[in-house]
């Protein structure tokens, strides 16, 4: 069982994560969306596509985009549409 935990809560949980690059990434349904908000930012991978990104919110606390999907990836990356992984501070126990 997989787990993202940031300010002592699980933000999420699974055991069917999908490790890509060393990252777990949790399907949507495993993800606590309470505690994501939107972000505006966005990166490119050459292999798998445009990142969006969340900011991880928490009892009032902020992590700014700490954590990443790709809601269209490229063919190479299809296996993770959409699945969310998480970094900058956000624990993921496996």
């Amino acid at each position: 069982m997989a787990r993202a935990i940031w300010n002592g809560v699980v933000i999420a949980e699974s055991e069917a994560t999908r490790m890509v690059e060393g990252n777990h990434y949790f399907p949507p349904e495993a993800v606590k969306q309470e505690y994501l908000s939107e972000s505006s930012h966005h990166t490119v991978c050459g292999w798998k596509g445009t990142a969006s990104y969340y900011n991880v919110v928490v009892e009032g606390a902020t992590n700014k985009d700490a954590a990443w999907y790709y809601p269209q990836p490229k063919d190479a990356a299809k296996e993770i549409a959409g699945y969310v992984a998480f970094w900058r501070g956000v624990r993921v126990e496996a």
